[in-house]
């Protein structure tokens, strides 16, 4: 009996037909320069795949468990760890902390201490105390990273553990520390050698990380995906070339490098990365002739991205969490930390850390997003961005291995200038409002007033020749707090709307005003529509705003704008709201200087208002 195939009715549509007829429907228009997405990392993607977009794909066959571990490291399920990161500044209460997040569904512990601390071998034993050794995994980021892994082998061996079942690592990453310093904490020679003396300290615990791979510095930093990814495997090979040089075999070396990325809300380019990082991790490895491919499996730890997060409207935090929790997820990643949404701006609440940790337990325990190996295997769009980034990422590691490894092409001043074009042309996306953030350059909470005034929240770190670690918000934030500091004893500058003539016209850019004010926190004024322009003018002088803002059409404008201006700019602050060309230079003659609209630098022209109200 013939099995019957679902929607056989419908007969096959060929992909030339699919293209004739998204050519029909647009009419004539350009097809690749109306729906090619282009973005930003050096390619384009079609606005659909098919099945044979996949065919002719290198890895289209490789299955997961299998080199090069595109489609991951398990060939059963994706189980990542919970991490949560806790800052050690009392021994108990850190154990305590521990003890009562382990019952809360968090496998993996990052133990923080300050700057320059050293537990001992007590301490930590204290730390430690009573915790799932044999399940969980413990991190650790302290002054000596090999004495802290010596720490660990001693303690592994006084309560008889398992080596195999021992996980955890050590941050020792003295490239990440250049790059964000620009100078080694004593020598390169010695942060180097700090590496080879923790690798050797941990001969006996074979899934216990040494080497920390930070590749999150350049995602932080504002660099696009392609230099992230291919910046973090040229400092890795950086590691690999001089601890092959000190005699330590490549199995051993690879087995116990973790690497740590930001996830940020570029969901499907994300889970890309993820993916597309195994196979040229592996691909890299297996150049310098392992001996068990599964040393080629790259140990993957993410955390959220800090370069996307708000201090104003920051539960919109919990929304960027959630998505970058998932494309890490369905990305393959071993192990996350999803960051508080109040993180950034003060000490995180206790809701807001269970609120971080929970987002991970519900995708795991409710989603299932842990049940199955690679979700994205076949996803024509995936394979093929995965792909492509790939290549990219390839390309731009053999440029900077052609300037001599990582800290040559550092020293040359490549990798910093790059980082720094990729993150001003972010900047400018966000600035005109190319590139959206909810709730700080659209859609701005007007009514809301956080008054933090703490310089630590907004403060630049200074320098071109490092990384320098930013959030996209940061211009509109400082703007939100000047406002906010002087409202304290002077009160909110009000943005009186001033609404006539055409009705859709007069609304549409009301909203656009509204919503241009209310990213520097201004108090916004609307008003429904005045029957005549005089009726307008004797309303906004008995309301005396601060800035009062025209919203018409075009040809309202030509008939009554000089009118308005010259009846309140000696009262006022007078605002066009849109940049009607063909009567720009008759109004600019006429005195109007002030115009907002689609292509105005946002954070620039509040800068210059709050400057004509004397802010600052």
């Amino acid at each position: 009996m013939e099995k019957e195939k679902l929607f056989r009715e419908f007969p096959p549509v060929s992909t030339q037909g699919w293209k004739d007829q998204i050519t029909k429907d647009l009419k004539g228009a350009d097809y690749k320069k109306k729906l090619f997405w282009q973005t930003g990392e050096g390619f384009a993607m079609a606005p659909f795949y098919r099945e044979e977009d996949v065919e002719k794909l290198p890895l289209k066959n490789v299955l997961p468990g299998n080199f090069p571990f595109v489609r991951g490291n398990s060939t059963g399920g994706n189980n990542w760890l919970v991490s949560e990161v806790i800052v050690v500044d009392n021994i108990r209460q850190a154990n305590a902390k521990a003890l009562d997040v382990e019952q809360k569904g968090v496998g993996s512990l990052a133990f923080v201490f300050k700057p320059g601390e050293q537990p001992s071998e007590r301490e930590t034993e204290e730390l430690l105390k009573n915790l799932s050794a044999g399940l969980m995994e413990f991190n650790f980021r302290t002054a000596n990273p090999a004495k802290m892994v010596q720490i660990v082998d001693r303690l592994a061996k006084k309560h008889k553990r398992d080596p195999e079942k021992v996980r955890g690592s050590v941050f020792c990453d003295p490239l990440s520390g250049y790059s964000l310093s620009g100078r080694f904490k004593t020598s390169r020679e010695t942060g180097f050698a700090m590496m080879g003396n923790a690798l050797k300290a941990a001969a006996h615990l074979p899934r216990f990380h040494t080497i920390t791979v930070d590749g999150s510095i350049f995602h932080n930093a504002g660099s696009g995906t392609v230099s992230e990814m291919a910046f973090t495997l040229s400092m890795a090979v950086e590691y690999l070339n001089y601890l092959t040089d000190k005699m330590h075999g490549p199995d051993d070396i690879a087995q116990h490098i973790r690497f740590n990325f930001a996830v940020g809300g570029n969901y499907f380019m994300e889970i890309a990365k993820f993916r597309a990082l195994r196979y040229l991790w592996a691909k890299i490895v297996n150049a310098y002739g392992i001996n068990d491919e599964n040393s080629a499996k790259m140990y993957i730890h993410c955390s959220s991205s800090i370069w996307n997060k708000t201090m104003f409207d920051p539960y919109v935090n919990m929304l960027r969490t959630t998505t970058e929790t998932m494309s890490a997820g369905i990305g393959g990643v071993d192990s996350m930390t999803v960051l508080p949404f109040d993180e950034i701006f003060e000490k995180p609440t206790e809701m807001a850390g269970r609120i971080a940790r929970n987002q991970q337990l519900i995708l795991k325990g409710e989603s299932y997003f842990d049940k199955v190996a690679d979700p994205a295997a076949g996803s024509y769009y995936i394979e093929n961005l995965t792909q492509k980034l790939a290549n990219e990422a390839w390309n731009l590691f053999l440029e900077v291995d052609e300037r001599g490894g990582y800290l040559k092409a550092f020293e040359q001043g490549f990798i910093q200038q790059r980082v720094t074009e990729e993150a001003r042309k972010k900047d400018m996306e966000i600035a005109v409002r190319k590139r959206l953030i909810v709730g700080i350059n659209r859609y701005p909470n007007a009514a809301e007033q956080l008054n933090i005034i703490d310089n630590a929240v907004v403060k630049e770190q200074n320098g071109t020749n490092v990384l320098r670690p930013c959030r996209a918000a940061l211009p509109f934030e400082k703007l939100r707090l000047k406002t906010n500091e002087f409202a304290q004893n002077n009160g909110r500058p009000e943005v009186w709307m001033f609404t006539f003539g055409k009705r859709s016209m007069r609304r549409a850019r009301a909203q656009f005003a509204a919503d241009f004010f209310g990213c520097a926190g201004f108090q916004l004024t609307d008003n429904n529509g005045f029957a005549t322009v005089e009726e307008g003018i004797a309303a906004a002088k008995k309301a005396r705003p601060n800035i009062v803002v025209m919203c018409s059409s075009d040809e309202d404008y030509a008939e009554n704008a000089l009118n308005i201006f010259n009846a309140l700019k000696d009262k006022m602050i007078v605002v066009l709201a849109g940049y009607p060309e063909d009567l720009i230079d008759s109004l600019k003659t006429g005195g109007i200087e002030n115009f907002i609209h689609t292509k105005s630098n946002v954070p620039e022209e509040l800068n210059k208002y709050l400057k004509l109200l004397n802010i600052d």
